[in-house]
């Protein structure tokens, strides 16, 4: 129904309920739950920034959580695909991991890193992991790259670009797009054709 809102913050308060913030937008103001991250890194009365949405409409309630980061947005949405695993059981996750980090640590099944998540126990944390490793590896999410395991074929793709004039900057960026996609991470040419697709855009 609403994917972001554009506007001032007017009010911004943490409780034992969580981190939540007022956005005014067209005269009107929103009330959203957010990350602590997101809730320490804006002010009220700061010039308008756009927060991605997601509601969730509940029986007894219509809720809104809004996210700086688009992709943080589709993390958690992601994430609330997990029977289990509720908004605020979302938003632990990613208060205590950036979403290049949790993407990882999903992709590589480690459950016991994911247990350091208020709330998170080893058999959520696997259950997390069965349902959404494959869900992960076919999204166009970012992973970093330097948090993926290197290997000679990142290194001989990252090389061939290189040579193609591109920077180390710009490599690492589409590294960092394309790897949870790629199938065979030991094939260089696969690697290297995807990211040059996300070069030439």
């Amino acid at each position: 129904m609403f994917d972001y809102f554009k506007g001032h913050i007017t009010d911004k308060r943490k409780s034992s309920k969580g981190a939540f913030i007022t956005v005014e937008s067209s005269d009107t103001g929103y009330l959203m739950e957010v990350t602590d991250r997101d809730f320490d890194s804006c002010e009220v009365g700061e010039d308008k920034r756009k927060y991605y949405a997601s509601l969730i409409h509940r029986e007894d309630a219509m809720l809104l959580y809004g996210f700086l980061n688009k992709e943080t947005r589709d993390i958690f949405q992601i994430l609330l695909s997990v029977s289990g695993v509720g908004a605020k059981m979302g938003l632990a996750l990613l208060n205590e991991f950036d979403v290049c980090d949790l993407i990882s640590l999903v992709i590589d099944g480690n459950f016991k890193e994911l247990t350091r998540a208020k709330g998170v126990g080893p058999k959520l944390a696997q259950k997390i992991i069965l349902e959404l490793k494959d869900k992960l590896i076919k999204t166009e999410l970012p992973v970093s790259s330097d948090k993926l395991p290197r290997n000679q074929a990142m290194d001989d793709a990252h090389s061939i670009m290189l040579s193609l004039g591109y920077d180390n900057k710009e490599i690492e960026e589409a590294l960092s797009r394309v790897m949870s996609t790629v199938e065979d991470k030991s094939n260089p040419e696969e690697i290297l054709r995807k990211a040059l697709t996300v070069l030439s855009m």
